[in-house]
């Protein structure tokens, strides 16, 4: 029988670590150029939060009925189709996690440079310490998730604990720094202006990239203690964790550091920490945070692989990816993440990648979600541990969010959106050409 490591807390230290990654320190640069109010800002992440919380109470029923590994690519093959499975587990293994992989060592390596004011490695030309940085990061996770599981787990827990505890630090310390920044946090007329105005929507998807993760637990739940309570639990309680340390970390970001030193920039975590540290503080607090987005990369490392293994177990072609080592790690897996995440490395910027994402994550969960509702209906009797409250409103409401995010993510990216409709195509070619197993 397999023996299941991944406890609770584990569970929630994987939401809470895929959720906290890269957007929280990048985003708001971009949101600050176009949206000049404190309060539609915080109003804003607030939004993005509600709206993972509606996914997360969703994903817990779908979670507890149908209890294996694997998350979106284990419920979309027991409810339409194994190729439609398929499909999000070769986005997910594509995308979905090596992307993000990408991204975090990416800025992992920007926080750190910024923080130790390391010289350029110069080749051919170039400044190759970055990619430098972003391999090595990648590289040294996957080493450690290559052993045992309960040792990844551990490592985990601990790196989770230290991302916290950073944000906690610079919120408390942000509070007691003084209001030396320029948002305005009251309700004004000119606050809802900014609420419906076309920034407000735009910054909105990129608020839905940085809560993104908050259906990490799911990838890992064969792999979980009493998963049928559990997954639900961690799900839920991770999200609205998140959801809290978002608005208040950008609630002091905003009240320390004026609007116009973040506007276009990617590293407000490091101009927020200089305005409330000071100079040699902010480099102490961009290595902090650099340290920070390891478990960004650890999370995505524990789970992602889980996707692509039970991918390997259901088709025959790709057989070789289920392989596990002796310690029932899935070895080949984490190998074959990690190889595609070094390869956004070196061809794509952080910009790109970023865009990239959005358009293919949201068209899964939109299809799981509606799932649920299809799931319900055909199978009323089905044993449901943990069900949605405010069924069926609480999935309609996601639903359209979700929509409205495709549509947007197509009219204003359509270059990125064909691509990632051209992996999701090129995914039905391979599913074709290998013999499915029964699911």
């Amino acid at each position: 029988m397999l023996k299941r490591y991944i406890s609770y807390y584990t569970a929630t230290a994987v939401v809470v670590s895929n959720m906290i990654g890269t957007g929280v320190f990048t985003s708001l640069g971009f949101q600050v150029a176009g949206i000049h109010s404190g309060f539609a800002l915080i109003a804003l992440w607030l939004l993005g939060g509600i709206a993972s919380l509606l996914g997360a109470l969703c994903y817990g029923e779908l979670g507890a009925a149908l209890p294996r590994s694997g998350g979106e690519y284990n419920y979309l093959s027991k409810i339409y189709h194994p190729a439609v499975g398929f499909l999000s587990g070769w986005v997910s293994a594509t995308v979905g996690f090596a992307a993000p992989v990408a991204a975090a060592s990416m800025a992992f390596a920007e926080y750190f440079k910024r923080g130790t004011d390391m010289h350029p490695l110069m080749l051919a030309g170039r400044d190759c310490s970055s990619a430098l940085l972003a391999t090595s990061i990648i590289v040294l996770v996957s080493g450690i998730h290559f052993l045992k599981v309960h040792i990844g787990s551990r490592f985990q827990n601990i790196f989770t604990s230290v991302s916290i505890l950073t944000i906690l630090f610079i919120i408390v310390n942000g509070l007691f720094a003084g209001h030396t920044g320029d948002a305005s946090f009251a309700p004004s007329a000119s606050a809802f202006h900014d609420i419906l105005s076309p920034s407000f929507a735009i910054s909105f998807f990129f608020v839905s990239f940085a809560y993104s993760g908050w259906n990490a637990a799911a990838y890992i739940a064969g792999e979980m203690n009493n998963v049928q309570e559990n997954l639900p639990k961690a799900l839920l309680r991770g999200t609205v964790f998140v959801t809290l340390l978002y608005i208040l970390l950008n609630f002091v970001f905003l009240y320390t550091t004026p609007m116009a030193d973040m506007a276009g920039k990617k590293e407000v975590g490091f101009i927020a920490a200089t305005s409330i540290f000071g100079t040699l503080g902010g480099k102490i607090m961009a290595v902090i945070i650099a340290v920070k987005l390891i478990s960004t990369i650890s999370s995505m490392t524990l789970a992602g692989p889980r996707i692509i293994s039970v991918m390997g177990e259901d088709l025959s072609v790709f057989k070789m990816l289920s392989v596990k080592n002796k310690h029932n790690v899935p070895a080949t897996a984490i190998l074959t993440q990690s190889c595609i995440a070094l390869l956004f490395v070196f061809t794509a910027s952080f910009d790109q990648i970023i865009r990239f994402i959005g358009f293919t994550l949201n068209l899964f969960t939109f299809l799981t979600v509606l799932g649920l509702m299809i799931l319900r209906i055909r199978e009323p009797d089905l044993p449901r541990p943990f069900k949605t409250p405010g069924y069926p409103v609480t999935p309609l409401i996601f639903l359209a969010i979700s929509l409205w995010l495709i549509w947007f993510g197509v009219s204003a990216e359509p270059l990125e959106s064909l691509a990632a409709i051209g992996i999701v195509l090129s995914g039905l070619v391979i599913y074709y050409l290998g013999k499915p197993k029964k699911v």
